[in-house]
């Protein structure tokens, strides 16, 4: 038993800290496909949970909009749910809402609106976070 002392002191504060470390990802949907809408939130809601102390980032546009407002996508109820996490965000793009006349008051509850999609992204991925793009197979 003496023998893995050593070895345990030295495994332990890893294991620790590299489950605690905190992550910065930042999740891109496009598409309108309700099958990537629930591969996102499956994923977002997935690592919240596993990483508390994350932060996790969703960005709509495109011909993902529907997820995000109110009465038009299955995914409004667990988008409201997760919007609620304190390391989860959800930002809808606002060009894509001109695109289509959505209001602000159309979003679910907690969804934030971001000027562009595409240079929240960039600037994201600036400041060191992750980048998934979402899509389902």
């Amino acid at each position: 038993m003496k023998k893995y002392i050593p070895f345990l002191l030295l495994c332990f504060p890893l294991a620790v800290f590299s489950q605690t470390k905190p992550l910065k990802i930042v999740f891109d949907v496009t598409s309108n496909d309700s099958l990537t809408h629930q591969a996102a939130l499956r994923h977002v809601a997935g690592m919240a949970k596993a990483y508390p102390n994350s932060m996790l980032e969703v960005v709509i546009y495109g011909g993902a909009w529907p997820m995000v407002v109110n009465g038009k996508s299955t995914a409004n109820n667990m988008v409201a749910k997760l919007a609620g996490e304190k390391n989860v965000s959800f930002k809808m793009c606002a060009v894509t809402m001109d695109r289509h006349k959505i209001q602000k008051s159309d979003l679910v509850q907690g969804v934030d609106v971001v000027p562009d999609a595409i240079i929240e992204i960039v600037t994201r991925q600036g400041e060191g976070w992750g980048y998934i793009k979402e899509s389902h197979n």
